[in-house]
């Protein structure tokens, strides 16, 4: 009964206006603003990083498009009960429902396309921007998912425990009036989507060598998911325990650590010397030495 008084109420419709037919909620605004405010984190670091403008939107717009694709198609095929009766719900996106490593597996697909396709250069120090951009991205994104609470998590005791109590609410439609606190998971993932940021930044100001702070990120989230969705209740339970995004973060993780590893063992492209180089570098030094002076 304490906790339940303790508990954090969420109160807020997750619709936020209805227009001409059209809902815009809570989850699709937070969505918008998250986009918008990841392409311009995005411009803002190409331009320092002297890429050219119309590249930077136009991969920009490449990611978003692969993103959406890729965050409703994985979200459907893991709910695929949910969009039997109604498949046009299948593209009703604006009201919820879409997984965040489809939308990077989409969104990174669809930005490396672009960019081969288009011969954009220097894809690696691309890919540490478009890491920073997504993380910033997410974490606004996740605002509306606090509000909307389409997504559960296990009980808890903690005072910011949250119930949500108004009727329209995914969360209050699935336990009730009389619900008790769940942990505010994605609240967690936000806090961590921003700390994360903080990492990728200090990486990216840091390391000299491109395509490091991408792999951090890809490790670095991984991790983050790993341990937030123990916590998640409304996602199904795949295999030994885990549910989807445990196992694809699981499998990415390692290529998080492995491409970090390999890019600072190894010297970038243009300052590495084929063997016979480095033959004709050790015989040329050799002669040198062997030239009387004078």
């Amino acid at each position: 009964m304490i906790s339940v008084l303790l508990a954090i109420k969420i109160g807020l419709d997750p619709t936020l206006v209805e227009i001409a037919g059209a809902e815009i909620t809570w989850h699709g605004l937070f969505t918008a603003v998250g986009v918008m405010a990841g392409v311009a984190l995005a411009a803002w670091f190409g331009r320092r990083a002297a890429f050219d403008e119309d590249t930077i939107y136009n991969v920009a717009l490449a990611l978003v498009i692969g993103g959406i694709i890729g965050a409703r198609g994985l979200f459907v095929l893991e709910n695929l009960d949910t969009f039997k009766d109604d498949p046009g719900d299948i593209f009703r996106v604006n009201t919820g429902g879409i997984s965040i490593y489809g939308a990077l597996i989409g969104g990174a697909a669809g930005a490396w396309l672009y960019a081969i396709i288009r011969h954009v250069p220097n894809i690696p120090r691309g890919a540490d921007i478009a890491a920073m951009a997504a993380i910033v991205g997410m974490a606004i994104g996740r605002i509306g998912d606090v509000i909307n609470g389409e997504h559960f998590a296990s009980s808890t005791g903690l005072p910011w425990g949250v119930i949500y109590t108004n009727e329209n609410s995914p969360s209050f439609l699935r336990f009730g009036p009389n619900a008790d606190p769940q942990h505010p998971a994605v609240a967690y993932e936000l806090i961590g989507d921003l700390l994360i940021f903080a990492v990728l930044f200090l990486v990216y100001r840091r390391s000299q060598r491109a395509g490091v702070t991408f792999f951090s990120w890809v490790f670095l989230y991984g991790l983050l998911r790993v341990f937030v969705s123990f916590l998640r209740s409304g996602d199904e339970i795949i295999l030994l325990g885990l549910r989807m995004a445990q196992l694809i973060a699981l499998a990415t993780m390692p290529l998080g650590i492995a491409g970090v590893i390999y890019l600072l063992r190894t010297p970038p492209r243009e300052q590495r010397l084929t063997r016979a180089e480095r033959r004709r570098e050790k015989r040329e030094a050799a002669e040198a030495e062997e030239k009387p002076a004078g």
